[in-house]
């Protein structure tokens, strides 16, 4: 288990945990969590536990209130049951896929092609992409538990910007899937994006946007970070490497099928031996559960309202999801109810 750190409220500095005291922490957690059935107990295995612990800085209390939102998010959204049919739509140009390569340490890959967004519809891209984080998590080896995400910023332009698109996707990965990050190269990113990332930022903790490397093709030192991150031989071309086949919509879906059928052993108990027993609930309903986070959150967690840190208040978003400064149109509404519908919540940022 890795080493943890305690923010000390008095000084600021950072206090490492022993490994003793993460495992406490772990399991004072896992008893306040209480009984679960099977899916939710799996997802609660102590490397789970841990990630949303790092997450909130070690509080037991903020790790707790995270843990319940997400297996109340994972009971109504059910990532894990999206399949090809579903999302396959969104998948056509390449704008997100796992690659076929991993990183010199063994992690997933996800590429990303902003400026290849062949979809109006938010709900239709946050899902995707939870399908592709879901994925991703399925294909790494059992010694990893992070990803990484390539960005290839070609043929981007202003149009291609959103920052409603930008706070759902913030909201999922770091609410839902904290700690899964562990690195972000933005690749050719052109001088029009640096404003937009400047107020991007204001959704992320440190501890994520840190994560987020800045790379150009024609920068010896920047380069460097790809070059030592990744076999060039297996790299696309596109990222500077010697792979020139690039994306092939037909053998990707054939490999997502395949990946759909092994997705229901992932999440039992014979393919997750870590994860802890608990008595059978197979029946139980989402409101039998103790998963009532309102309770567990400080005083000082509950901003009603607040804006992220370095948002002013009359920044808002119009309804073509573009950034307007005083006097604009309203968050459009556009988009009804649905399961698979994320809520964004600006306040109570978590690491990603």
């Amino acid at each position: 288990m890795s080493e943890g750190v305690k923010r000390s409220s008095s000084n600021g500095f950072e206090k490492p945990l022993t490994t003793e005291h993460q495992q406490e922490k772990v399991n004072e957690v896992r008893r306040l969590v209480g009984p679960l059935p099977e899916k939710l107990s799996i997802y609660c295995s102590d490397a789970s536990i841990e990630r949303h612990l790092r997450a909130r800085n070690w509080n037991v209390k903020k790790a707790l209130k995270m843990l319940k939102e997400t297996l109340k998010w994972r009971v109504a959204y059910k990532p894990e049951e999206i399949r090809w049919e579903e999302i396959a739509h969104e998948a056509h140009t390449g704008k997100i896929y796992r690659s076929s390569y991993v990183d010199k340490h063994g992690r997933t890959v996800l590429v990303m092609r902003p400026s290849c967004q062949n979809s109006k519809s938010i709900k239709g891209q946050i899902k995707y992409l939870v399908y592709c984080m879901e994925n991703a998590i399925l294909n790494l080896p059992p010694d990893q538990e992070q990803m990484v995400w390539l960005i290839d910023f070609s043929g981007f332009n202003l149009s291609h910007i959103s920052l409603k698109v930008t706070r759902e996707t913030a909201h999922v990965l770091q609410d839902h899937y904290p700690e899964r990050l562990g690195l972000a190269i933005l690749y050719n990113p052109p001088k029009f994006f640096e404003p937009f990332w400047m107020v991007a930022k204001a959704f992320l903790e440190p501890k994520t946007y840190n994560k987020v490397k800045f790379v150009y093709s024609d920068e010896i030192n920047t380069m460097k970070i790809v070059e030592d991150l990744f076999d060039m031989d297996y790299l696309e071309a596109a990222f500077g490497g010697k792979d020139s086949v690039g994306f092939d919509i037909t053998k990707y879906a054939e490999r997502m099928k395949e990946d759909d059928k092994r997705m229901p052993s992932f999440w039992t108990r014979a393919s997750s031996p870590s994860a802890a027993p608990q008595p059978d609930l197979a029946s139980a309903t989402l409101d039998s559960l103790n998963l009532d986070s309102n309770s567990d959150a400080s005083d000082d967690d509950k901003t009603e309202g607040s804006m992220p840190h370095g948002i002013d208040s009359d920044t808002v978003f119009t309804d073509e999801n573009t950034l307007v400064i005083d006097g604009g149109k309203k968050e459009s509404e556009s988009e009804s109810e649905d399961p698979h519908r994320t809520d964004v919540k600006p306040d109570d940022k978590a690491h990603a």
